[in-house]
């Protein structure tokens, strides 16, 4: 492979005896990886269920390894229920680094495509808020896809420039990464064309970018919280000379050492962080340094009331029997209190979200649904927060059903003897995973799956 000369000779400085080996890493077949999304189910289940070989990655708890040229997963119905995603091993690494606690208040500062958020969506198990933000708003979308499709219901999607999200959110999170724009340097041998760029924008343009998110980042984190700070380039202006940059800037935050692990390394000249190089690991490469706020840890106390607790609902939603006659069917506790109704669309606030913030918001809570002259009929995202255990009336097909197929298509699916008859929401189900509703009509299910998710 061709690389940049200049980049050459940065590696040499950095690795040096080591580097005639990194280089020949570019000969080596890369590694494809998956995590699983532990909302839904077990790796233990993941591996036992997957129609392919796979490998623990052996620093990330829920990552696999598995044969890329064998399958292509993205096209498997698993995929289509929000199961795993597809993600670089060593791109698994800084979420799941980040301590992320069940009740936290969470931002991913740059988070799109949303390989790191789902993650710190699965860990905050239902509890607190995360708050996943990307600049750009076709990005944004993406992002929004991904967690939607994962099940993360506590969330908020933003598209917003850090410096209007630290005017909004000032000393509000317990946990925030920022896996910042770089200049790619870990990504050489899986994108080839990341070297031309490289020339073209290399580490002096972005350290600078770098150094003014982490200042709004380092504003909207709470006394006693945690900051992760990844790239995936091998950069010590990027990566070290930041982090010292934010240590010497902000007196209160000091670095938090990251223990190694076998194939990871310690930071150049600031111990304390951490290094993955793709001649050491089966991955790509990246670094982590994680930061942490003097001050009290206070977390954040969401008062909890549950429709079976007998709270009332909002008065906007008082009348729509249509909605409680839905919710009734699952087995989710829900808070009534935090529901509410815009124009027609039904949302179920995080614990913790503040109305009255000047945001460009994508999405705010789960989207539950929509009202139709009286009617209710629950979202894509709805489907993929249930299962044949959460809702009441449920068709689960086996993995290798044509019918799966068909239905991830958008076409009417005829039931089988034994299977029905339906009638009303049903949720369509791939081995007990929700995938999507159809409207059940005897032995017929007329398709409602969110047509911009289709199989293609």
């Amino acid at each position: 492979m061709e690389l940049p000369e200049a980049f050459r000779e940065e590696m040499k400085a950095l690795l040096g005896d080591e580097y005639d080996e990194y280089e020949r890493s570019f000969e080596e077949p890369r590694s494809y990886g998956l995590r699983v999304n532990t909302l839904k189910w077990s790796v233990k289940e993941c591996q036992r269920k997957l129609p392919c070989e796979t490998e623990q990655v052996p620093w990330v708890e829920n990552g696999l390894f598995y044969d890329g040229e064998e399958r292509r997963l993205s096209k498997d119905p698993y995929y289509y229920g929000g199961l795993y995603y597809l993600q670089e091993p060593s791109a698994m690494t800084p979420a799941s680094l980040l301590p992320v606690e069940p009740g936290d208040m969470v931002l991913d500062l740059c988070g799109a495509p949303g390989g790191k958020s789902t993650e710190l969506g699965a860990k905050l198990k239902g509890k607190g808020m995360l708050v996943a933000n990307d600049i750009s708003n076709s990005r944004a979308k993406a992002l929004l896809k991904n967690l939607e499709l994962f099940g993360v219901a506590n969330l908020c999607v933003t598209s917003e420039t850090p410096e209007r999200l630290s005017g909004e959110f000032p000393e509000f999170f317990h946990k925030i990464l920022v896996d910042a724009p770089c200049s790619g340097e870990g990504m050489f041998r899986k994108e080839p064309e990341m070297g031309k760029a490289w020339l073209e924008k290399g580490p002096d343009y972005y350290c600078e970018i770098q150094k003014g998110i982490l200042k709004e980042a380092v504003k909207m984190l709470r006394p006693g919280g945690l900051l992760l700070y990844s790239t995936c380039t091998f950069s010590v202006k990027e990566d070290e000379d930041v982090v010292r940059w934010v240590l010497d800037e902000f007196p209160d935050m000091k670095l938090r050492p990251i223990p190694l692990f076998e194939g990871a390394s310690d930071g150049m000249g600031l111990s304390g962080c951490l290094r993955l190089f793709p001649h050491r690991i089966r991955g790509e490469g990246h670094f982590m340094a994680l930061l942490e706020k003097d001050g009290e840890r206070q977390r954040h106390q969401a008062e909890d009331r549950t429709l079976k607790a007998g709270n009332r609902a909002p008065d906007g939603l008082k009348p729509e029997r249509g909605l409680w006659e839905f919710l009734e069917k699952t087995k989710i506790p829900w808070d009534a209190s935090r529901m509410v109704k815009k124009q027609d669309m039904v949302f179920y606030l995080p614990q913790g979200f503040e109305e009255g913030k000047r945001l460009r918001y994508l999405r705010t809570g789960l989207w539950m649904g929509t009202i139709k002259k009286g009617r209710f009929e629950p979202s894509q995202a709805m489907a993929m927060v249930l299962n044949e255990a959460l809702y009441d009336n449920c068709i689960s097909f086996g993995r290798e059903d044509q019918r799966v197929i068909r239905y991830l298509k958008g076409e009417t699916i005829a039931l089988l003897e034994g299977e029905g008859p339906v009638s009303g929401w049903c949720l369509v189900c791939v081995d007990g995973f929700g995938l999507g509703f159809a409207k059940g009509s005897g032995m017929t299910l007329k398709n409602k799956y969110y047509p911009g998710w289709r199989w293609q």
